[in-house]
């Protein structure tokens, strides 16, 4: 009898040049670079065309487009959730849009949500701009070159992180010969979820209650004793520290170097150090270190962004490696068609 491989735990379901995660050393690798020699010295275009196998990627004319768009989606960026909103817009877009249009469409779609969100009128995009640039002006109303450059750092940093659960979905939409826009759809209904990409908030929310430093030990017991999560704390593939946590914090750190306080970094990093101990106490046949959404929230709040904005500022990143799955998944021509086991009832 075959062995039931509970959350595909262990099966390895494509070969793929896209990115390779080793949770044991904590290094992530995305089309045969690190992440961190990447984020901060690669634009967010010039990834995505090395994970589309283009030469170059402009994606303004795209976001141009989407924002003329805007007025035909309806009601769908009055939803109050901000991955109910993308869903919704992204899912009303022509099938035949390619990796371009939909990853423009992503950023627009989102700032767009976040302006109307707060009562503001949203933004046209500037297509000589480039892409993190341009999403955080349409977003904040402006985009100083530090922040932007973090922006894009984070961009990069979340673009493609091997099989996780919003990629595979996207792979098997794509397996069936679907659209593009399908199999993005489907993926942002998966990244909503909040055991995949909806805690950085929640991570925000876990620094304002614990205040200071001095106050994170009892607060966390409290929290662990209420048979709580500690947010932006252990990963289902990092048994160390990981990788993107130590990225996006070294771009706060440079925000901070040129002169840009972060308001949440020092406290960030004791909370991290006490949550750490606390947690290997507690289950010491675990690993439950930062994970990616730690230092999100963090930087994503030194750049200006609502904290409401977070997990859809995720989606704007991952939508570049989704389109790369996508395509990739297509070139092989399988149908991902997994087996279950009938457990009869009574």
């Amino acid at each position: 009898m075959k062995a039931v491989a509970h959350g595909l735990e262990g099966i390895v379901v494509a070969e793929t040049r896209l990115s390779d995660v080793d949770g044991e050393k904590g290094e992530l690798i995305i089309a045969g670079t690190r992440v961190d020699e990447l984020a901060g010295r690669k634009r967010f275009e010039e990834v995505c065309a090395t994970l589309w196998d283009l030469p170059s990627v402009s994606l303004g004319p795209a976001r141009v487009a989407a924002f003329a768009a805007l007025p035909r989606l309806g009601a769908a960026l009055d939803l109050t959730d901000g991955m109910d909103a993308l869903r919704a817009a992204i899912g009303q877009l022509p099938s035949t849009t390619d990796a371009l249009g939909v990853t423009g469409a992503m950023g627009v779609f989102a700032a767009a949500w976040s302006r109307r969100q707060r009562g503001l009128t949203p933004l046209s995009p500037d297509p000589s701009l480039p892409h993190a640039t341009d999403v955080l002006r349409m977003v904040t109303g402006e985009a100083p070159p530090a922040l932007a450059a973090a922006l894009d750092a984070y961009l990069v940093t979340v673009i493609d992180h091997g099989m996780n659960a919003s990629t595979f979905t996207a792979r098997v939409i794509a397996s069936t010969q679907s659209d593009l826009v399908s199999a993005v759809t489907g993926a942002v209904g998966a990244l909503k979820g909040p055991l995949h990409g909806g805690a950085p908030g929640p991570v925000l929310d876990m620094l304002d209650a614990v205040g200071s430093p001095e106050n994170a030990e009892s607060w966390l017991l409290a929290e662990l004793q209420a048979g709580r999560r500690v947010m932006g704390m252990g990963h289902r593939v990092y048994k160390v520290r990981d990788p993107r946590a130590a990225v996006l914090e070294a771009a706060v750190e440079r925000l901070e170097r040129e002169g840009v306080t972060s308001r949440r970094l020092q406290l960030a990093r004791a909370v991290e150090q006490v949550a750490t101990r606390v947690l290997a106490k507690r289950y010491p046949d675990r690993s439950l270190q930062a994970n990616v959404e730690f230092y999100t929230a963090v930087l994503l709040d030194t750049v200006g962004l609502p904290r409401t904005t977070f997990s859809p500022m995720f989606a704007v990143g991952r939508v570049g490696g989704w389109c790369a799955h996508f395509a990739e998944q297509r070139a092989t021509g399988r149908l991902i068609r997994p087996e279950s086991r009938y457990a009869r009832a009574g």
